[in-house]
């Protein structure tokens, strides 16, 4: 009987790759593995959860046992995965409140409380600060223009995109290419106090 494992943390493909490489020596049975899920062939009363935890909480991980805290890490992977994943025309085109409440299957407006009583920012502040995060990668490249970053970040406009660049990195796209250094942060470590 299969059983889904919920996992925090889970942001990239690389953690994909890191939670299957982990499972696996524990001998655990994988069906399916995407961000934040990991559905087993077990159930979880087969499973030695306890080495799992600690092997999870090793490389940064952990279970969610919460169903609150479930719901807020599946709104973090459809951010990320749409910020990623989409292309231009689908970013600007998207309603991500819509987008949320279909792909959830909850209220926006109790998802939107919930996100904000959690982690103590917006959703939508959120959205932003992972677009700034992306932003700032696409710069590092150097292989885009601003102005392709902000269209293909779905950004009406250049200006639009350095007005949010500016107010959460304090600087210019200019000033941040030329003084990048170690200015990105983790993906999981993009929220409320981090």
């Amino acid at each position: 009987m299969a059983d889904t494992l919920y996992i925090k943390n889970m942001v990239c493909p690389r953690c994909i790759t890191v939670v299957k490489e982990e499972l696996e020596k524990l001998e655990v049975k994988i069906i399916s593995i995407e961000l934040g899920e990991v559905i087993t062939e077990q159930p979880k009363t087969e499973l030695p959860l306890e080495q799992i935890s600690e092997v999870l909480n090793k490389n940064g991980f952990e279970f969610i046992h919460d169903a609150r805290v479930k719901i807020i890490e599946n709104i973090k992977k459809e951010i990320i995965s749409v910020i990623y994943e989409y292309d231009s025309e689908d970013l600007e085109n998207l309603n991500f409140s819509n987008h949320l409440s279909q792909n959830i299957r909850k209220d926006y407006t109790y998802l939107s409380s919930l996100f904000s009583k959690t982690e103590g920012i917006t959703i939508e502040h959120y959205i932003i600060m992972q677009k700034i995060e992306r932003a700032k990668e696409l710069l590092k490249y150097g292989e885009l223009t601003f102005s392709e970053i902000a269209y293909k970040l779905g950004y009406s406009s250049v200006q639009h995109l350095s007005r949010q660049f500016k107010q959460v990195t304090g600087m210019t796209s200019s000033q941040f290419k030329s003084d990048f250094g170690n200015l990105r942060k983790p993906i999981n470590e993009i929220g409320a106090g981090k």
